[in-house]
């Protein structure tokens, strides 16, 4: 018998015929199951993994990250081969159909269905398919051997055990996901772009930490990845999330993976006046993405920078039809593109922002062959008005950067979240879920919720209420003991933030998210020293577009002047005065729980916890002491002002201090990355604004508002000039 070696080229290689070889384990298997019969199976560090060659690669991946798994629990890691290796426990891993028929399982056929047998010595792993069977495997190590599907990101590794035992007889089948497609968006990624440099690569982010993304997401029973925001077809990490069994997809603002952030300067982008060059553009885009990989293709229209096309094109400004007539034309010539291409090609369209509006309306066609998507509006709701039908789906977000909602912490509700995906099961638009991981770390508890649920159609652990899922969780990552007490502050954590002001009659408000705190708290303090005119650099508008004044970024008319300042001013006094106590009482709760969890959990949970309330109760201090010292500096009281600058430097200063205590081990330089939020830059803001009441002749800030400049020039920095292909 020889040790299984995984070359690069294992798919290419001579392989032994699986029958064959797996009729003699079988066989071996079922004379050990009449020996065992009724003792059970114990796993030790003795065992085999069992994986035919002609498995294809992605389930070969699974198994060495299974073997790891086996090696952090029995501190020895067991050999992968590709036969038994003589009378030890063998954990035997492929396609239902593949296997002998001794060891085949029953009610697997469905795609992605599995599941996880006992058979004599023998645990069978199977699934339906490659993707089932990664699935088996990865359900195998978290059922039992006690592996976090999210270690990577929570710092949870299993306990360590001379041997696992089995039940004898052991055999649970595990029905296809409930929702089809399922899968993550990694945007906006500032953190892990800062933390995990990809330039090497000729990537954003590193090809390692792409792996780890990846893995992540087949552990959660994920099966697609639109991986990046603003790239091109042909980066790497495309073709290595297909290695890993991958479904590829883009997003909403890149149909057919045209990268609009990257549009030469002085070329038309009009559909209207010259569709001949973004048909050409669409089949660049098309032709550059590697062969034979699977792909879920998303067809659309927008402008450059994820902005409305009507931006771009003035015929259709004002006129919802045309805008709605556009739009559907160029998602037929786009099917008609890939279809060249691709015969047997599926398609999604993603209703984002005036695409919900105009399906509604009825000037957006939308064949019947493409699953319709609605989307979320960064809160949690989903912006379909009630009229989600089955066969659709969702683009959903836990994290959101548009100078509002969350990029540093949790802020989506477990109760929303359950309310939100229940209403879509129950219609059976469970054809696709996307959602917006953005940098995956800071939001653990609601992208398990999400993936859990559109796994299972249900959260796991609730037996009332959807609250349930907050003990659930906890007692996961930190133990029985401090479940309640953590459960409990969860609980109050997402009711104590201040709201904003409801748009329509009707809507539901909306919580502060750690963006805002920061967005606002600056422009205030430069809106007092520097007065209008302000001005934004362009974040993720291609590279030539220059500086313009800023708009109402709040819904508010007068943003950046002087009317503005006396709205915002006395709203937050009071808005973030009465949230003030809310957030000293969870920071009370989180505190006291602390105590209760095991000390090896304690790191994570003062990086995702104790730094996440941290962030939430001193921001949300900050921007009262902000407003507060605005208002006084306008009516003379300099003495008063600069107190108040000294408290929310101080509040700043405990978010940093959280922020590093949480860049433990290989998190060093976490939050280096944290340019869209931006803490580091409203420190810098609140210092020249404090010089400034000392001394009114000093030098003031440039007027500028950055808006993500910072972030998409280092996640697209890797792309140097490169410019999207139009010839």
């Amino acid at each position: 018998m020889r040790e299984m070696k995984f070359a690069e080229g294992l798919r290419g290689r001579a392989v032994i015929g699986a029958a064959v070889m797996l009729g003699v384990l079988g066989a071996a298997g079922v004379r050990a199951q009449a020996e065992t019969a009724g003792d059970g199976l114990a796993l030790d560090a003795r065992l085999t993994i069992v994986v035919s060659a002609d498995e294809p690669g992605p389930v070969h991946r699974a198994a060495e990250d299974l073997a790891s798994d086996l090696g952090k629990v029995f501190g020895t890691k067991p050999k992968i081969a590709e036969q038994s290796a003589g009378s030890g426990a063998t954990v035997l891993i492929g396609e239902a159909r593949k296997l002998p028929e001794g060891m085949r399982p029953e009610n697997v056929t469905e795609a992605e269905s599995f599941s996880i047998a006992v058979k004599g010595k023998t645990v069978v792993l199977a699934g339906a398919d490659m993707r089932g069977t990664i699935y088996a495997i990865y359900q195998f190590s978290q059922q039992y051997l006690g592996v976090d599907p999210l270690y990577y990101w929570t710092d949870h590794e299993p306990e360590r055990s001379a041997r696992v035992e089995l039940p004898a007889g052991l055999s649970h089948a595990y029905p296809a996901p409930v929702f089809k497609y399922r899968g993550f968006f990694i945007n906006d990624e500032d953190l892990l772009t800062g933390w995990a440099p990809g330039a090497k690569d000729h990537a954003g982010i590193s090809l390692a930490a792409w792996d780890k993304v990846y893995e992540t997401i087949l552990r959660l029973k994920g099966n697609m990845v639109v991986p990046g925001t603003w790239i091109f077809p042909n980066d790497p990490q495309i073709k290595a999330a297909a290695e890993r069994g991958l479904i590829v997809t883009q997003h909403h603002a890149i149909p057919l993976g045209l990268n609009v952030a990257r549009w030469p300067k002085d070329v038309p982008y009009n559909f209207s006046t010259h569709p001949e060059i973004l048909e050409r553009a669409w089949k660049d885009a098309v032709a550059e993405y590697p062969p034979d990989i699977e792909m879920l293709w998303d067809v659309g229209l927008r402008g450059l920078s994820d902005t409305s096309y009507a931006s771009m094109d003035p015929s259709v400004q004002g006129d919802d039809k045309l805008l709605g007539k556009r739009i559907s034309d160029a998602i037929e010539e786009q099917m008609k593109i890939v279809r060249a291409v691709h015969p047997d090609a599926k398609f999604v369209t993603d209703l984002w922002q005036e695409g919900a509006r105009l399906a509604q309306e009825g000037y957006l066609k939308i064949p019947p062959e493409v699953t319709t998507v609605w989307a979320d509006d960064g809160y949690g709701y989903i912006q379909d008005k009630g009229e989600v039908k089955a066969g659709q789906g969702t683009y959903y977000h836990v994290a959101m950067m548009n100078n509002r909602t969350n990029q540093l912490t949790e802020m989506v509700p477990i109760e929303r979240i359950s309310d939100e995906l229940g209403r879509y099961e129950k219609a059976g638009a469970t054809q696709y879920f996307l959602v917006n991981t953005s940098d995956i770390r800071p939001y653990s508890l609601t992208i398990r919720a999400v993936m859990d649920y559109v796994w299972l159609g249900k959260l796991p652990g609730v037996k009332e209420e959807p609250a349930d899922f907050y003990r659930h969780y906890a007692a996961e990552e930190f133990g029985e003991k401090a479940a309640g007490a953590i459960a409990d502050m969860y609980k109050d954590y997402f009711a104590a933030p201040a709201r904003l002001e409801t748009r329509n009659q009707g809507d539901p408000s909306r919580e502060y998210g750690d963006q805002l705190y920061h967005t606002e708290g600056r422009q205030m303090l430069q809106t007092y020293m520097i007065d209008a005119p302000l001005y934004a650099i362009p974040g993720q508008s291609p590279k030539w577009t220059i500086p313009r004044l800023i708009g109402d970024g709040f819904g508010r008319p007068g943003f950046g002047g002087r009317e503005w300042l006396t709205t915002a001013v006395p709203r937050e006094i009071q808005q973030c005065g009465d949230a003030q106590p809310r957030w000293d009482a969870v920071w009370k709760k989180a505190v006291a729980a602390e105590a209760l969890v095991p000390a090896p959990r304690r790191q994570f949970y003062q990086s995702s916890v104790l730094t996440m309330v941290t962030i939430q109760r001193e921001s949300n201090r900050m921007l009262e002491d902000i407003a507060k010292s605005v208002q006084d500096a306008q009516k003379g009281d300099m003495a008063a002002a600069q107190q108040e600058a000294t408290g929310a430097l101080a509040a700043v200063g405990e978010v940093r201090k959280a922020q590093a205590a949480a860049e433990y081990g290989k998190w060093k330089n976490w939050y280096r990355g944290d340019w869209l939020t931006g803490v580091y830059r409203t420190q810098q803001v609140l210092e020249d604004y404090a010089g400034f009441l000392k001394d009114p002749e000093s030098h003031l800030p440039p007027p500028i508002v950055w808006n993500g400049w910072e972030a998409y020039y280092h996640i697209m920095q890797y792309e140097g000039d490169r410019s999207a292909d139009v010839k």
